[in-house]
């Protein structure tokens, strides 16, 4: 599992603990940046409104409001592709 990466000030916390202070968390770049990129899409998902507050009353009207608002966001990355 990746973790984001750790802060200065912790790792001189961490060091200064000597063999107490635990290992140092692993980081894996490319997991870090695929996380970033679903988070960065799911805060996009949640500035539609309906969606962000479940105003829905039915399961299916929420997913199709999910399910379009992926499609707009999935053509207009086709759009801006050279």
């Amino acid at each position: 599992m990746a973790h984001i990466p750790e802060p200065e000030d912790q790792k001189g916390h961490r060091l200064r603990r000597g063999s107490a202070g635990g290992r140092p968390p692993n980081f894996d770049p490319g997991a870090y940046r695929g996380r970033n990129v679903v988070e960065r899409r799911y805060c996009h998902i949640k500035q539609w409104r309906g969606i962000a507050t479940r105003y829905d009353k039915h399961a299916l009207t929420y997913r199709a409001a999910v399910v379009l608002n992926a499609v707009i966001a999935w053509t207009a990355h086709l759009s801006d592709m050279p």
